[in-house]
């Protein structure tokens, strides 16, 4: 429920948002200034006449000075306006709008997949710490760490698309157009993905759990004799919740930026694949336009997540 101190948290959220957003674009609107070569020249070809290329520079705003062209930018964004593309022509936002389904849909199943398995490992561990149970969560769980997404990615894809044949290696499909052919397509990726963070999960999820279970205030319920599992799932999980969310949210973020590598791996045409292709043929108004999204987006769950807060612990949002 949205009360009086939730309201203060969001307005002061995206508050601070603003400056976030605006810092952010402007370091990569520099950036890519500096990356060698000129696009004009580069969009008129390598034969092109100085008038040719001079009227490109006019055409798309190349000739003015660059706090003009990222205040122009800037201005547009806001308004929903993200330039268009100067390879394809096309809208920048429509590009988006094509693309960042694809990479939600495996950023969000590899999210649910490290919770469902992460989260009854990590609990397992802490029930027992010192047993052959935790030693086992441990090690699967450095393992999980260790190994690089890609890598799992192309095990996946020999195994269970070029042995077995059960899912496909590579492509989309709109969840909105075929839900099970979309959701077959994006499981091996959000396989890959998750693998990392169900080791996350598992690790904080113990190492908290266990201190938590090895406090003066749950020796004292054990010598109530309050039943264990009582114990565990009414006061110890309760009491981790916290940072069980701070881990989720952290996990959520990085696997959006890790998503640039697995669907290059699986040949997705995603945020990442969309992004990458932009940066090596100079199309910046797509570069910019990805970035000032994925900020917005990482923005939002930093929100959300705020909110979550002072849902699940009352004396954060005083």
């Amino acid at each position: 429920m949205l009360n009086a101190p939730r309201l203060r948290i969001i307005g002061r959220r995206l508050l601070h948002a603003v400056p976030v957003v605006v810092l952010s674009t402007f370091i990569v609107f520099g950036l890519l200034k500096l990356v060698p070569g000129d696009v004009a020249v580069t969009l008129a070809g390598d034969n092109a006449s100085e008038q040719r290329i001079a009227e490109i520079r006019e055409l798309y705003g190349l000739n003015q000075p660059f706090l003009v062209q990222y205040g122009s930018w800037l201005s547009k964004a806001v308004q929903g306006d993200l330039s268009n593309s100067l390879v394809s022509s096309e809208a920048v936002l429509t590009s988006i709008e094509r693309c960042l389904p694809h990479t939600l849909l495996i950023v969000a199943l590899a999210l649910l997949t490290a919770l469902v398995i992460g989260v009854p490992l990590g609990i397992a561990a802490a029930a027992k710490p010192g047993s052959w149970i935790d030693g086992i969560v441990m090690a699967v769980a450095s393992l999980g760490v260790a190994v690089p997404n890609f890598w799992l990615g192309m095990l996946l894809v020999a195994f269970f698309s070029l042995q077995l044949n059960w899912l496909p290696a590579t492509g989309a499909v709109s969840l909105m157009k075929d839900p099970a052919a979309a959701l077959s397509h994006a499981l091996l990726p959000a396989l890959a993905l998750a693998s990392g963070g169900i080791a996350e999960v598992a690790r904080q999820l113990r190492s908290s759990l266990v201190e938590i279970l090895s406090s003066q205030q749950v020796r004292t319920l054990h010598a109530k004799g309050l039943a264990p599992s009582s114990i565990l799932w009414r006061h110890g999980l309760k009491n981790v919740s916290v940072n069980l969310l701070t881990v989720i949210s952290l996990l959520a973020n990085r696997m959006l930026a890790a998503t640039v590598v697995v669907e290059a791996v699986f040949a997705i045409p995603g945020m990442g694949g969309l992004i990458v292709n932009a940066a090596m043929n100079r199309d910046f108004p797509v570069v910019q336009g990805v970035v000032f999204t994925m900020v917005l987006i990482v923005v939002a769950l930093n929100l959300l997540t705020d909110i979550l807060y002072s849902v699940l612990d009352p004396r954060i949002s005083t």
